[in-house]
């Protein structure tokens, strides 16, 4: 998929746990696990914008776009 999601890059970074996170955003972390590897097919802007708060970040520190050639392995 050309959309790549970087949450573990900014969980690294906050030095937070995926169940810190799940707690604060109101998720549960089994979803939190999907979305933060990729396997999601959408996320909802409330979503995201929670995930962004928690974070203190902007929604591309969390979602970046690649080209379908770096994608394929």
């Amino acid at each position: 998929m050309p959309i790549a999601v970087d949450i573990d890059v900014m969980l690294a970074r906050r030095k937070m746990s995926v169940g810190e996170l799940a707690d604060r955003v109101g998720i549960t972390p089994a979803n939190l696990a999907v979305l933060k590897n990729g396997r999601a097919k959408a996320v909802r802007f409330a979503t995201l914008a929670a995930l962004c708060e928690a974070l203190k970040c902007q929604p591309g520190d969390l979602l970046r776009w690649e080209t379908e050639d770096a994608t394929a392995d």
